[in-house]
């Protein structure tokens, strides 16, 4: 399998419930154990709505003793997202608020419609981001802008967020409303043919190492590349290049 496509929303509101945190949950533990995969795509069946957040009717009648534990599942959930050790990519084709705009923090690669919209808005219900939101968002577009789109709660356009380097890339939406996700999948068809053990290892490097300072994230870089030298994608590579011919890397 080369590719696969996660729906993190319900396909009737476009938010996160319990129930869609706890199916995603199980894909998402399916998937760390799948060596075949090569890339994640992250999209919405829902036509206009990426992810838009917490259902908050459904939040209005939750006890005060059942947030916390709800927003701890989110969190969690989208830790594991984060941690896959395949490439992620979010195709936010429309709204991603809240919890959808954390959710799309988590994949590495984000790909978003021009006319997109996405924010952390939590402050506007007197809460904060609850579920990585204020740690990745700064980590993405920098300390000082990401307080200033947190404390105003502001939403921005796809091409606003590509400005700040929020995603990666933003395209003008089609008539079928799917722009950015046939934009992830180009960007997966690009990561597809190279080594798969080569882009976890440098997934996982570059990952802890940015948490770290240069010395101990040099070593990082130094463990991961032990991890290739032994596989046969490598030597499936150099034999490769040596007769001309695109590598067929296994995996292995």
């Amino acid at each position: 399998m080369e590719s696969i496509f996660l729906t993190a929303v319900d396909p009737k509101s476009g938010h996160v419930s319990p129930s869609i945190v706890s199916n995603m949950s199980e894909a998402l533990e399916s998937l760390k154990k799948d060596n075949e995969v090569r890339t994640v795509v992250l999209c919405s069946m829902v036509p206009g709505i990426f992810c838009a957040g917490a259902d908050l009717k459904e939040r209005a009648k939750m006890q005060q003793s059942e947030v916390g534990p709800f927003v701890t599942k989110a969190r969690t959930l989208i830790t594991e997202l984060g941690t896959l050790p395949m490439p992620t990519i979010a195709a936010i084709d429309g709204a991603a608020l809240g919890g959808g705009l954390e959710m799309a923090l988590a994949c590495d690669i984000r790909v978003a419609a021009s006319s997109a919209k996405m924010g952390l808005v939590e402050t506007k219900l007197a809460i904060i981001p609850g579920a990585g939101g204020t740690q990745r968002l700064p980590r993405t577009v920098g300390v000082s802008v990401a307080k200033e789109l947190i404390f105003a709660a502001r939403v921005l356009s796809g091409d606003e967020a590509k400005s700040l380097g929020l995603v990666n890339h933003a395209v003008e939406q089609n008539k079928t409303g799917d722009a950015a996700y046939l934009r992830a999948l180009d960007l997966a068809r690009e990561f597809i043919p190279q080594g798969p053990i080569a882009i976890r290892m440098a997934k996982l490097a570059i990952n802890q190492g940015i948490e770290v300072d240069l010395k101990t994230g040099l070593a990082i870089e130094e463990a991961c590349y032990a991890q290739v030298i032994p596989t046969k994608d490598r030597l499936e590579g150099l034999q490769a290049f040596k007769e001309k011919r695109p590598p067929r890397y296994k995996g292995e």
